[in-house]
């Protein structure tokens, strides 16, 4: 790390963050590593948020991220704690990012190589190779653009605008392809509405519609084709297990089982507004200089901070949260060679799928099914001759739904699918030996996102990327935020992207 990045003498603060997710301890790990005393907060048992892991019998699941890109980050984050990432984690990159079925009886092999999968598409979809690799390109554009100014960098604050980054970038904004949506610029790239379809399915990446969401996000397949997908050798979870490591051998106090109930405030002195002084834990006043908060936005503000008038809450409320998921973990006793460790069964309508989600608020009648099956490269996640399926149905945020019953009728439309997509001998049904399901109201009270929304806000709106919450507060000096519900957004990579930037801006402010 260059020296100039620590903090200087007798300035590094007592940092108290809250929550052990991945932006919460990718913030600790970058503080530690420039001299800041760090407490890190966890209620639950175990680190990751929604990166968690779940056992039920013999078989071990991955409890929300399954597909891990843009290593580059993880290793950025370890090389800054000068440490090597390649000896806390092992990540192997996939051949065959994912599968995928089509009502019609296709089957599409999405392979890692750009050229490859470019084949793949003409032989099983009619589709030109050139098309897919003019359409790669056409995303690396965007990436090229945008990904450095806008993704490792504060929207929020004005050294990022006086940067030379930004001036370099600024006269090729109208290549982010930001007018308009995800769907109409694949549909102007391919004749074939699978393949649409198929690239239309990234705008699930931050729970958003492809119809609503602008193209800009289509830099998403740039990312997986070309860069790379990849699995983590013990499933994601050992993930921020290996970021748990690092934090404790930077002397980071890792406190789990122990809730944040409040972020204790005072008015300062001379100035309008507040500033933090601590946390309280229990019934234990914690001093610290400054707060990280890794808990969603609008839980932050009326739970932790007892503020219901806040303007950043009301402006941040005012947009529509991401969509939230439904989950079936089911140990099953058998195996599928057709299955890979991803794998996407579509529904026959999407555009309806999306309505259903974002309109109706319930979960479609023919929904696109995702199945992540980690032992096929981790053995030892599943018993011999059984595999563990984590199946996610894409699912409105909490709105009142009754989800004991929509949980149980969505999976009668998922075991249907799957006996008439894998045409086994044995109906699935009979071959589940361990179940487990997890609801949007679920994921709201496991990990204290609001409405259960995955990603915070959704993106169904030309400024969504500038929509979100910055990463220093506006009102309450000392405070600063990070995880999906923040910029530069939700997914694994951007979490941990969150946590550098709020990192970067506590060392800025403390110089």
């Amino acid at each position: 790390m260059n020296p100039s990045e620590r903090f200087p003498a007798g300035t590094a603060p007592s940092v108290a963050v809250v929550g052990a997710g991945l932006g919460g301890l990718s913030a600790a790990i970058r503080l530690a590593s420039m001299g800041a005393r760090v407490t890190v907060y966890e209620q639950q048992s175990l680190p990751g948020g929604k990166a968690g892991s779940e056992t039920r019998g013999a078989y071990r699941f991955d409890t929300g991220p399954s597909l891990l890109t843009m290593p580059y980050v993880i290793e950025e984050l370890f090389g800054h704690a000068g440490a090597d990432w390649t000896d806390y984690l092992q990540v192997e990159r996939l051949e065959v990012i994912c599968n995928y079925f089509w009502r019609d009886g296709t089957r599409l092999h999405a392979y890692g190589d750009p050229e490859r999968f470019a084949a793949e598409v003409e032989a099983k979809l009619g589709e030109p190779a050139g098309h897919v690799l003019a359409y790669l390109e056409y995303a690396r554009r965007i990436h090229e653009t945008a990904s450095e100014l806008f993704l490792w960098n504060s929207l929020h604050d004005r050294r990022t605008y006086l940067s030379r980054l930004f001036w370099s970038r600024l006269v090729r904004l109208g290549r982010i392809d930001a007018m308009r949506s995800m769907h109409a610029a694949n549909a102007s790239f391919f004749r074939d509405p699978r393949l649409v379809q198929l690239f239309d399915r990234y705008a699930t990446y931050n729970g958003s519609s492809p119809y609503k969401t602008p193209a800009t996000l289509n830099i998403i397949p740039f990312v997986e084709y070309v860069q790379g997908g990849y699995v983590v050798n013990g499933g994601i979870h050992a993930l921020p297990r290996a970021l748990e490591r690092l934090a404790a051998k930077l002397g980071v106090d890792i406190r789990y089982g122990e809730r944040v109930d409040r972020i204790v405030t005072e008015a300062q002195r001379g100035r309008r507004g507040w500033k933090v002084r601590g946390v309280e834990v229990g019934a234990t006043f914690v001093p610290a200089d400054a707060v990280v908060s890794n808990v969603d936005v609008s839980v932050t503000y009326p739970q932790l901070l007892a503020d219901e008038t806040s303007k950043q809450l009301r402006r941040y409320r005012s947009f529509e949260p991401s969509s939230s998921g439904l989950v079936f973990y089911w140990g099953i006793r058998g195996e599928f060679p057709l299955l890979t460790v991803n794998n996407i069964l579509f529904g026959s309508d999407y555009e309806a799928e999306f309505r259903s989600i974002f309109d109706e608020r319930r979960c479609p009648d023919d929904p696109t099914i995702y199945i992540n099956v980690t032992s096929k490269v981790t053995p030892s996640d599943a018993p011999n001759n059984g595999e563990n399926w984590f199946i996610l149905v894409n699912a409105p945020y909490v709105d009142g739904q009754d989800w004991a019953s929509e949980s149980a009728r969505v999976r009668e439309i998922v075991i249907r699918r799957l006996d008439a997509t894998l045409g086994g001998a044995r109906s699935v049904e009979g071959m589940i030996e361990e179940a487990g399901v997890m609801t949007p109201e679920d994921i709201a009270r496991r990990t204290m996102s609001y409405r259960g929304a995955l990603y915070g806000i959704s993106s169904n709106s030309r400024l969504a990327a500038f929509a979100r919450h910055p990463n220093r507060s506006p009102d309450y000096a000392g405070l600063y935020f990070c995880g999906g519900s923040t910029h530069p957004g939700g997914g694994m990579p951007l979490a941990m992207l969150s946590g550098r930037i709020a990192a970067n801006l506590i060392r800025y402010d403390h110089a």
